[in-house]
């Protein structure tokens, strides 16, 4: 089973000059590890003008085919037509906020969940997220056909412990309904104190009225890697993110399945929401040889496809028994990390279809304290799946009913040990 164990230092790299990873939002967490697979980027300013001052900085775009004489005639019927009635159109609007929702208008019609343009403020912590701990619920949300969906609450966080699920349809925060919310505002929503509580209404697929959980915030601890080894002489990964260490704790309980003198391997992927994109491929590299495709990242045509190839660790030899799990809260990260194991012929996979989020974003630096996140590129399997479509299909489809789970049954684990042990 084993050729030879790498002590490879590198398996720590981080992504610091080009920084991008391969999940969605996590609310919580340090979200730098989960956050839809981001470049770093920065524009600047070179008109000579404030970003205050509206008509330079939009006539800045007439050099192009368009005429824009009509966003300004709207503009100014409403300076002068427009009589506040109610609610927060009693509000007056500055001119940079007007500005800033035309923009936002504008990344909307791109009908793109993760195309999202950020005013100064949105910015700000848009920055944060991206760079530290925060008190919240610890789950990962994402837009999934037009609805604000759970991909997956990490586990033992406060939304894990009040039953929170992945797949869950968040419809409403706190009374306020989610329809309109971009991935960011409802972070924004769902977000706080530690101590503080939040009311999310949701949707659950078979469960018939709406489903309202009351999740107490709390400081998040992000959970890695558990191993163990059972009586059936099976070694057990379950790999809860990737994360900037999970690549060392990976390597760790790789070395723990070697002492344990089995060839039987479980990795666990379900509800993993992703993380870093170069975890991923470390993690791969050990059960494929040098220079194997794991992931490709396609730019549609633009600019050529790039390929993030196996380093070569290649530990193990075909007499390897391995299966992986996945399910609806398996995302990004996992299933670049599944896909490739599936493809190369190297792990089976059990459970169900996983999330299918497949897609990279740029965080541009704009005038003015502003910032636009857009998708530049979608990430394929080595025999070009794209992710983003249609996730992975296990090679084993267990589908785990709302009575198993009532029972403490984790069939999904009993069909691994049951294709493990016939192998």
């Amino acid at each position: 089973m084993l050729n030879t164990l790498c002590n490879n230092d590198q398996i720590m790299r981080h992504p610091l000059l080009k920084l991008y990873t391969t999940s969605g939002i996590v609310i919580g967490l340090i979200a730098l590890a989960f956050l839809g697979g981001l470049y770093l980027g920065e524009k600047k300013d070179t008109s000579g003008t404030g970003a205050s001052d509206m008509e330079t900085v939009l006539s800045l775009g007439q050099h192009r085919d368009v005429d824009i004489a009509l966003f300004w005639d709207v503009w100014d019927l409403l300076d002068e037509k427009f009589v506040p009635t109610h609610g927060t159109s009693t509000e007056v609007l500055t001119d940079d906020a007007k500005l800033f929702n035309a923009i936002k208008g504008l990344t909307a019609s791109y009908d793109d969940p993760y195309t999202v343009f950020f005013p100064p403020v949105e910015s700000k912590s848009f920055e944060q997220d991206v760079s530290g701990n925060f008190e919240g619920v610890g789950m990962e949300i994402d837009i999934r056909d037009d609805v604000l969906t759970v991909v997956a609450p990490l586990k033992n966080t406060p939304a894990d412990k009040a039953g929170v699920r992945s797949g869950d349809k968040i419809i409403e925060i706190d009374g306020n309904v989610t329809a309109a919310l971009s991935t960011e505002e409802a972070v924004a929503m769902i977000r706080g104190e530690k101590g503080t509580s939040v009311t999310l209404t949701m949707r659950r697929e078979n469960v018939e009225d709406p489903v309202v959980i009351v999740v107490v915030r709390d400081r998040i601890d992000i959970p890695a890697i558990e191993t163990e080894l059972t009586e059936d002489n099976i070694f057990v990964i379950r790999l809860y993110n990737f994360s900037a260490v999970s690549t060392s704790q990976f390597r760790e309980a790789l070395r723990e399945f070697i002492k344990a003198k089995t060839d039987k391997l479980v990795l666990d992927l379900r509800g993993n929401p992703g993380g870093y994109l170069d975890a991923a491929i470390d993690m791969a590299s050990w059960f494929l040889p040098s220079g194997k495709v794991i992931v490709k990242e396609d730019f549609n045509g633009d600019i050529d496809e790039v390929s993030y190839r196996s380093k070569g660790y290649n530990i193990f030899t075909d007499n390897l028994k391995f299966v992986i799990l996945v399910d609806g809260g398996s995302a990004s990260a996992s299933e670049i990390l599944a896909g490739a194991l599936q493809e190369h012929g190297k792990a089976t996979l059990i459970g169900m279809d996983t999330f299918g989020k497949g897609s990279v974003q740029e965080l541009v630096s704009l005038e003015g304290g502003t910032s636009l996140k857009v998708t530049v590129a979608r990430w394929l399997t080595p025999n070009g799946l794209s992710i983003s479509e249609a996730g992975l299909h296990p090679d084993i489809k267990v589908e785990v009913t709302q009575e198993d789970i009532n029972a403490g049954r984790d069939i999904q684990f009993d069909k691994a040990v049951e294709v493990l042990l016939q192998k």
